[in-house]
């Protein structure tokens, strides 16, 4: 069977490296990872670029060490397709620029970067993201290629990240690859708006995002202002509404049904709208904080895990206790009343991961809704929207230009809602995180 041709979209942020690790650690024949396209959200989008050529370094060190020590080197799907990594989007579509520093450290990864400088990767990696300059000499030349060559796990790219994406979308046949969003979902708003019948070639859209039925979790800092925080909203949901928005809308057969209301006044650029008329739907799996909260790394498990033969000592364990150690104690002080026997990270990005790893396994539940995303409330921006007055849903009774008596927005017609599949089961709750670990940083002996 050919791989799953994934593209990662993400923001990261601790759970996001745990994500790409978890996806770089399959075997060629589960995962071709395409690209890693990066956008604003956990931090600002350069910490966030910082933090993925730093994953790179590790998974580099590591596999010479597993050699060194007989065991296999693993991360095998890098060796059959180096990912392109791509720069996107540093700031949300509308409003105030929202990071979650406060959780993840002002790096993304616990402040190890300021902690432990030695320990990042030279500077130098930052000319394989800027324009070659003409007429450079030939030590500058023989520089550059040397940089290359020590990051030669990736292939960086120029264009910005939502150009990338469409290009792979429109090189790839269609519904052959998967963009899993672990972010913001600015940078796929963006492609969208920009080609949407491109952007609908992709197979599925898998977004960690939102809370249906759950509380959210937006504790923000808006940046250089303010700490905020809102009861109901899932932070990716939240730190661009609007882009989430214009995203689920594309699952609705008439988009502009559901697409959110224009921002009069504001300074920023609007995007367009959709054409009246798209090919198809969009086909979207959400996992949300309903189903990933219960999936949980251990604090416990982690460390007995990475410090017992034949893993402890390597260059990836010690990296990653380094920033799993301060978020677990983060963890702590934001819930006191925590059980600190008990102290764990909630797995909401690596879950996507696992699906796109084991999507035929019979474990993995789904119901669909119609689900859309408001952007302009006081209390409710960032919150998931769903009906739950139990009436039946109309099948199209009505004219699709149509205003049904009592039926503002078209909720009780199928043809003019959104309709969205989140994530109501994993093959198992408890079971995730030994998988993660164990993929990740080899079996235990």
């Amino acid at each position: 069977m050919a791989p799953n041709k994934i593209i990662i979209d993400t923001d990261p942020g601790v759970d996001d490296v745990l994500a790409m690790l978890l996806a770089l650690s399959a075997k060629p024949e589960e995962l071709e990872i395409l690209m890693l396209s990066l956008t604003f959200g956990n931090v600002e989008v350069q910490n966030c670029l910082r933090n993925v050529v730093t994953l790179f370094h590790y998974i580099e060190k590591e596999r010479a060490w597993r050699i060194e020590n007989g065991r296999p080197a693993g991360f095998e799907t890098l060796d059959a397709r180096k990912p392109i990594v791509a720069v996107g989007a540093d700031e949300p579509l509308a409003e105030h620029m929202m990071v979650a520093d406060f959780f993840h450290g002002v790096d993304g990864l616990g402040g190890i970067h300021h902690s432990h400088p030695h320990l990042s990767p030279e500077e130098t990696w930052k000319s394989l993201f800027l324009p070659t300059p003409e007429n450079m000499s030939e030590e500058e030349v023989a520089a550059l290629h040397a940089v290359k060559d020590k990051h030669r796990l990736f292939t960086p790219s120029l264009k910005p990240a939502h150009e990338v994406m469409l290009e792979i979308l429109a090189e790839n046949e269609p519904d052959t690859v998967t963009i899993v969003a672990v972010g913001p979902l600015t940078n796929l708003a963006i492609a969208a708006a920009q080609d949407p019948e491109t952007f609908l070639r992709v197979k599925e859209v898998v977004v960690m995002g939102g809370a249906v039925d759950a509380p959210g979790n937006s504790g923000l800092r808006l940046l250089n202002l303010r700490n905020q925080m809102t009861p109901g909203a899932e932070f990716n949901t939240y730190a661009d509404s609007v882009a989430s928005a214009r995203v689920f809308a594309l699952t609705c057969p008439n988009p502009r049904m559901t697409m959110p209301p224009v921002l009069k006044g504001h300074v920023k650029e609007q995007l367009p709208p959709y054409p009246e008329k798209l090919s198809k739907q969009l086909k979207l799996k959400l996992f949300p904080l309903d189903i990933t909260e219960p999936h949980l790394l251990p604090a416990k498990l982690f460390e007995k895990y990475t410090t017992s033969p034949p893993i402890a000592g390597s260059p990836l364990a010690e990296w990653s206790t380094l920033f799993l150690t301060s978020t677990f104690q983060k963890n702590l002080s934001l819930n006191p009343q925590q059980d600190p026997t008990k102290l764990g990270l909630q797995l909401h990005d690596p879950l996507t991961i696992w699906w796109a790893l084991s999507f035929e396994d019979a474990g993995w539940q789904f119901k669909t809704e119609d689900l859309r995303v408001e952007t302009s409330g006081q209390w409710t921006r960032g919150c998931i929207v769903a009906d739950r007055r139990g009436r039946p849903v109309s099948e199209g009774a009505s004219e699709l230009d149509d205003e049904v008596v009592g039926d503002a927005g078209g909720w009780r017609d199928s043809r003019r809602g959104n309709s969205v599949s989140w994530c109501t089961r994993s093959p198992g709750v408890d079971k995730f995180a030994g998988v993660l670990l164990e993929r990740v940083f080899g079996a235990l002996e």
